[in-house]
């Protein structure tokens, strides 16, 4: 599992898979979680403005990211 450092007090879904370099593109961080292709936490997540916090858990293309604040 990965640690993604942020300074903030949360993160948003689609925010966190570009700060995290999982996607290139906002528009292809919506697709990706519209199309279902994003967990959180263990379950899928379709909301690409889910607030994430530290503790919380992306699960992405067969990796897990956590989010931890630095």
């Amino acid at each position: 599992m990965e640690k993604i450092t942020i300074t903030t007090e949360y993160i948003k879904l689609d925010a966190f898979l570009k700060f995290a370099a999982l996607v290139g593109t906002g528009g292809e961080a919506k697709m990706l979680i519209s199309e279902g292709l994003v967990g959180v936490n263990g379950e899928t997540c379709t909301m690409r403005g889910r607030k994430l916090c530290p503790g919380d858990r992306v699960d992405f293309q067969g990796e897990v990211f956590e989010v931890v604040r630095g």
